[in-house]
């Protein structure tokens, strides 16, 4: 399962009128964090497919949907059920992210 791809024009669509659950991982390229995670990223929307929509969105490319969620730092993992924050983790590793989507939908 591939990431999806969240923008300005795609996130109501894709995120908050989602089914289900979705996790939004704030990045960029220039982020080496950012970057470093985005293999462990990827390995959740597979261990979650069907359960959890995973996606990024890239800060510089996409200003306004960062500014709504108050994202000052990156990488910022918002889970987002039925258009509403329902947890955020700043910066990352694989087991605190394991571990937000285990705690609200395991």
């Amino acid at each position: 399962m591939s990431l999806q791809v969240f923008t300005d024009d795609n996130f109501d669509a894709e995120v908050l009128k989602s089914s289900q659950p979705v996790l939004v991982d704030f990045w960029a390229p220039w982020c080496g964090p950012c970057v470093s995670i985005t293999p462990a990223v990827e390995a959740l929307a597979a261990e979650w497919q069907g359960r959890v929509t995973v996606g990024k969105l890239n800060v510089d490319e996409n200003a306004n949907t960062p500014a709504t969620y108050g994202v000052r730092s990156i990488p910022y993992f918002v889970l987002i059920q039925d258009g509403e924050v329902i947890d955020t983790v700043v910066g990352a590793s694989k087991e605190k992210l394991t571990a937000m989507l285990a705690k609200n939908f395991g």
